[in-house]
């Protein structure tokens, strides 16, 4: 995986009576150290703009071959792409089937219209501008680069969605739609790889290996998730459970939906977020609160994957020297890529300029994207030597400049937005949004829990 982009892993491991680790022991126990300084800060360095992706990322990088040479995760091997997947499968599970869908349709008119008409905008737009930077990539790996980096991420905006100086109207549309866009373009991304796979290899029968694979996912959801859920809220009501199990059923429920979809040759994060759905349609919510564990999990879990991050891909990418047309599109695609079809999206909302501007801004890319690069770089054996090369730097330089921006920026915009809603002319105007509901983790019975970390 990542042939070309990274060093040839360290040998040295450290063994002792448990045996021999895969990394090194002294790097784990540094990036150790660094997780107990930043739960000791983390609400002070929130306020400063630099949460968890941030801090992991600059500790996987400076930890990492690039510096210190002391974490040095094995990217063709166990730890990257596992720990990858189970995150990502644990968070979809969970914010899916925290989803009220008819709340969802009563009061999510502006997320709405960002996952059905400002999400595709942005794959097709993306599209488009990779291949005028790239004319030798193919139009499915520009449209599988654009997808990657289409979904959006409001961990890496902590202080807009929890400020209570937002209109809780933009908070809810932003972690509204990052709770869900992701789950949206997983089966897009895997019909995606598979149309690369067939076009590199000269193979035939993509769309039905595509086609089974997500048919093998739903039915696999279907049957854990909403079976299970079943299960549990059966057992709930005649008392035969805890709080712990409940916690319990929820966490295993995630991971064996993805797994078993695995298993069978379907697709494990297609069928973790319609098990999720499933879930939350069958049991009503009622262990929503053993839910918060499995996102808790995967939150924490996330913070190894954004330190792996910085080791594996933005390391060598740094050292090895940038391509500058990978930098123009990541600006692009945090900038007019993401902020013309949001434009588009919000037409007729009546939600002002100001406030498109805000949304439009606030796109960042995070853990999805690290994930879909992970899975589809392994998948299709990409490198720095190729097109595919150009792919991979892209997508990293995308997510770190993110991670950058959108962290130093959420302050200051979230105060000039204030500003600007509180002006006179903007209270007594036709587009005027309410700012005075408190920040609250939950969304507001759409969406209920967030990946942001907030308590």
């Amino acid at each position: 995986m990542f042939t070309g982009t990274c060093t040839e892993p360290s040998r040295r491991t450290s063994s002792g009576r448990g045996g021999r680790w895969d990394m090194h022991t002294d790097g784990l126990v540094l990036l150790g150290l660094v997780a107990i300084g930043y739960a000791l800060v983390a609400g002070r360095l929130e306020r400063d703009s630099l949460g968890g992706p941030f801090v992991f990322t600059v500790a996987g990088l400076l930890l990492g071959p690039f510096a210190l040479d002391v974490f040095d995760p094995q990217p063709e091997g166990f730890d990257v792409r596992v720990l990858a997947e189970l995150t990502l499968a644990l968070l979809l599970f969970a914010d899916a089937s925290t989803i009220g869908l008819g709340e969802l349709r009563r009061h999510a008119g502006l997320p709405l219209r960002l996952l059905a008409v400002g999400l595709p905008s942005t794959m097709i737009l993306g599209t488009v501008v990779f291949h005028l930077v790239q004319p030798a990539a193919t139009w499915a790996l520009a449209a599988l680069v654009a997808t990657i980096l289409a979904p959006t991420d409001a961990a890496l905006s902590l202080p807009v969605v929890t400020n209570p100086s937002v209109p809780s109207l933009v908070r809810t549309t932003l972690n509204v739609e990052s709770g869900l866009n992701d789950g949206i373009a997983t089966p897009v991304i895997t019909v995606l790889i598979a149309v690369v796979a067939s076009e590199e290899s000269l193979s035939h029968g993509w769309v039905a290996s595509a086609v089974k694979a997500l048919g093998i996912a739903v039915a696999v959801a279907l049957v854990l998730g909403g079976g299970g859920g079943w299960l549990a809220a059966w057992a709930r009501r005649r008392g035969w459970t805890t709080p712990l199990s409940d916690q319990l059923v929820v966490l295993t429920l995630a991971l064996v939906s993805f797994g078993g979809a695995v298993w069978m040759g379907g697709n494990g994060f297609v069928s973790s977020f319609v098990a999720g759905l499933a879930f939350g349609a069958v049991t009503r919510h009622e262990v929503a609160a053993a839910t918060d564990y499995t996102e808790s999990t995967g939150l924490f879990m996330s913070y190894g994957v954004w330190a792996m991050f910085g080791a594996v891909l933005l390391g060598p990418v740094l050292r090895n020297g940038a391509d500058l047309r990978a930098i123009w599109y990541a600006v692009a695609s945090l900038t007019v890529i993401r902020m013309l079809p949001v434009a588009l999206a919000l037409l007729g909302s009546g939600l002002g300029r100001s406030g498109t501007v805000f949304i439009g801004w606030f796109g960042p890319r995070g853990l999805a994207s690290v994930v879909f690069l992970i899975l589809a770089a392994d998948d299709l054996h990409l490198s720095r030597e190729d097109v595919g090369g150009l792919a991979v730097q892209t997508v990293i330089w995308t997510i770190a400049l993110s991670v950058l921006l959108h962290g130093v920026s959420a302050g200051p915009m979230s105060a000039w937005f204030a500003r600007t809603e509180a002006s006179p002319e903007r209270r007594a105007g036709p587009h005027a949004v309410s700012a005075d509901a408190p920040p609250r983790r939950r969304r507001l019975g759409l969406v209920h829990h967030d990946r942001t970390g907030s308590t």
